[in-house]
């Protein structure tokens, strides 16, 4: 608001009329009736005594705001996306330009301008476009000193971005810095810039290390989504769940034995004897796979440890020893097939 309409805002929340704020500020009612117009501002010795008399901050009779509130910056942006569609490119970067000075100090509305317009000089045919991405890179650095995450973040995200589109691939990679280690998405950033530089067998790697990751999160997400269906008892899905589990660790080469052992939670569940002695055959006959995806072309650059004959056979023994529990494999007690796997085994290892 300009100050002539905060004037006549808090005025008529006083009740009080032009030539009443007149008198008491020792002016003429026109000279008020200007400031509210905008014709004219009052004199700066006046300032104080409006304020007084409205009862407001000078912060408010001037407008000032520390923060644009969340509404205000998309009522911005949406205005921008406006004029970028009935105006020049020109007449909107201006009119953008301005509002980033009038709000110096809102790094939220600086990195979403400086995105909208960076998107739109590379989205559509615009005479030299090349003159507006100095301003456009500015504001991205403005916004990196940001103390909330996010907007750094997306920042830094731009600039790796507007670099990498130039193929200054040493500049780009400065930006990951900004980034969380555990983010994934530095990973797979960095991975790129591996494979640009001709760093090939580090981009391979890094690119393995987020599929391995990958599939541990996503197999996390698939269980997690199993338990809440058992919650609910909803049987038909945990199915659905239990399956999209196995064609998981087939698809990321995990090895038999895991695309075998995540039915067995719901088949001892359901008490399912046929289905539960299946369940325990395969997982025995191939524990000796467990860590199979060492051996996967998928992998291949990634360093694992090769896994100790003595962990395989424990792995193995403790198997044996689990499916041996009387209390959880109750319903199992009355069929041969069970006690000859579990007690009279041919899978028993030493």
């Amino acid at each position: 608001m300009q100050i002539g309409e905060v004037i006549r805002e808090f005025r008529k929340r006083k009740n009080m009329t032009q030539e009443e704020m007149a008198n008491r500020l020792g002016v003429t009612a026109p000279a008020v009736n200007k400031w509210e117009n905008g014709n004219s501002q009052p004199d700066i010795m006046l300032l104080a005594p409006i304020a007084r008399l409205l009862n407001i901050t000078l912060d408010t009779l001037l407008s000032f705001q520390k923060e644009l509130t969340a509404e205000e910056i998309n009522s911005i942006v949406y205005e921008i996306d406006v004029k970028l569609n009935d105006e020049t490119y020109e007449e909107a970067f201006q009119w953008a330009k301005g509002k980033i000075e009038q709000y110096p100090n809102c790094e939220q509305l600086i990195w979403q301008m400086a995105l909208i317009l960076d998107a739109r000089r590379l989205s559509k045919d615009i005479p030299d476009p090349e003159k507006y991405e100095g301003y456009i890179n500015d504001c991205y650095v403005r916004a990196l000193v940001s103390e909330d995450d996010n907007i750094r973040n997306r920042a830094a995200d731009s600039l790796f971005g507007f670099y990498s589109r130039k193929e200054q691939y040493e500049k780009a990679e400065e930006y990951l810095n900004y980034f969380s280690s555990q983010d994934p998405e530095r990973k797979r950033k960095q991975a790129f810039i591996y494979s640009k530089t001709n760093r090939m067998n580090e981009a391979y790697k890094a690119y393995e290390e987020l599929l391995f990751s990958g599939y541990q999160m996503i197999a996390m997400v698939f269980q997690n989504l199993y338990m809440l269906a058992m919650h609910d008892k909803d049987r038909e899905k945990a199915h659905i769940l239990v399956e999209k589990q196995r064609e998981l660790a087939n698809i990321f080469e995990m090895g038999e034995y895991h695309e075998a052992s995540c039915r067995l939670d719901l088949v001892t569940a359901e008490k399912n004897v046929e289905a539960t002695l299946e369940t325990m055959e395969r997982m025995l006959a191939s524990s000796d796979t467990i860590c199979d995806f060492v051996k996967s072309t998928l992998y291949e650059h990634m360093e694992f440890k090769k896994p100790r004959e003595k962990f395989i056979t424990e792995q193995h023994n403790n198997l044996l020893t689990c499916f041996r529990d009387e209390e959880t494999y109750s319903y199992m007690k009355k069929s041969k097939s069970w006690q000859n796997l579990v007690i009279n085994n041919p899978y028993q290892k030493i």
